[in-house]
């Protein structure tokens, strides 16, 4: 358990907006032009829908994660809505287990917030695999370990707008 946590200054709403966006365009970037479709490849959008879904669920939800999904959807021209189920059941999973992950270190969140990612990836698994295409490989499984390795780092900067910063004043501790 974390007992020295640093108190956050409020999370400013245009910020979120502006990380998912810019996570979603990055995604975009990143099957078009780079990477294509690599197996290996992380999903940024769940990831960060998943950080913002854990540090602010009365901000970011379900809804949230249905419209990305349909976004994701139609980006990659694949069934609509398999992201958005996908990313739905993400996010309600999330939701369910918000305050838990937020007690551990971000080493220990990394471990909590993997399953996440694979119940997301087993989804579209099972969508496309219904839709009469093979099983891809287990090198697939490697998108949700990259995600759940980047936790730490996308933490560190999605946080860091909010911290305080150092101000020492014996007349105000906080």
């Amino acid at each position: 358990m974390i007992r020295d946590r640093q108190l956050l200054l409020p999370v400013n709403p245009g910020f979120v907006v502006m990380t998912l966006t810019l996570s979603f365009m990055l995604d975009m970037a990143l099957t078009s032009w780079w990477l294509g479709n690599a197996a290996w490849r992380p999903d940024l959008t769940a990831l960060t829908l998943a950080f913002w879904i854990i540090h602010q669920p009365t901000r970011v939800g379900i809804g949230w994660a249905f419209m990305l999904g349909l976004l994701m959807d139609v980006h990659e021209s694949a069934l609509l809505g398999q992201h958005a189920l996908s990313y739905t059941v993400m996010a309600y999973l999330a939701v369910m287990m918000h305050r838990r992950v937020l007690w551990f270190s971000l080493r220990a969140q990394m471990l909590q917030v993997f399953p996440l990612f694979v119940v997301a990836w087993l989804i579209q698994l099972v969508i496309r695999m219904g839709m009469g295409l093979s099983f891809p490989g287990f090198s697939h499984l490697l998108a949700p370990v990259l995600q759940a390795l980047a936790w730490p780092l996308v933490c560190e900067m999605l946080l860091a707008p909010q911290r305080r910063a150092p101000d020492p004043d014996e007349n105000r501790p906080l």
